[in-house]
């Protein structure tokens, strides 16, 4: 592999950049984002900015890994390179709106299949959860909210069937994952967070 090579500065650039551009990839769908942004940002960053195609190719699997890391493209970005099937995306996880992913996976679904990305992109409803969930917390004021009140905040955002016991199951996942500091109190049926940073920056987990 060129990056355990003593000569990897010596191969030309279009490999180097070739090489991280699949490295990134394989990062990607192993679920190792942190390095997916590393290896991604490196082929974009050193793609020739006249090579418009390929950049676009990369920015493909770089701005899903992004967004799952917590950070957003620009609208102009997006526009330049011709990939305005993540605007809509941007503002549906920002605002945890799970109704807006499902209805822009459902318009884009051919181009997340024909690229690979479109179960990295079902990953985003997590994030979505997430950003939800910490609407709701800011709204309580409290670190100590009830089960139900998530559970309504995710029927008024279209998942109109889901349950007390599905609530709790999101909710568990998201504690699992490092997105929430806290634990389910089952007792008394509500979620109890940490006093601070009860919703980590993504980008650290």
């Amino acid at each position: 592999a060129i990056d355990s090579s003593p000569f990897k500065d010596q191969f030309p650039l279009a490999q180097q950049i070739t090489y991280r551009y699949f490295v990134g990839r394989k990062a990607m769908f192993d679920s190792d984002y942190a390095s997916a942004d590393h290896y991604l940002t490196y082929a974009f960053e050193n793609c020739h900015r006249k090579s418009m195609k390929n950049k676009r190719l990369i920015l493909t699997y770089l701005v899903p890994v992004k967004m799952l890391l917590g950070f957003m493209p620009a609208k102009i970005l997006l526009q330049k390179y011709d990939l305005m099937q993540f605007w809509d995306l941007v503002s549906a996880v920002k605002n945890g709106d799970l109704r807006g992913i499902d209805r822009v996976m459902e318009e884009h679904e051919g181009f997340f299949i024909r690229a690979g990305i479109y179960l990295i992109v079902e990953k985003l409803k997590i994030t979505a959860y997430r950003n939800l969930f910490k609407k709701v917390y800011t709204v309580q004021g409290t670190h100590q909210i009830d089960i139900a009140c998530f559970q309504a905040a995710l029927q008024i955002m279209g998942q109109d069937d889901v349950d007390e016991d599905e609530t709790q199951c999101i909710v568990a996942n998201l504690i699992y994952d490092g997105k929430i500091k806290g634990y389910i109190s089952y007792q008394h049926k509500k979620v109890v967070v940490s006093k601070k940073d009860a919703f980590p920056p993504l980008s650290g987990l």
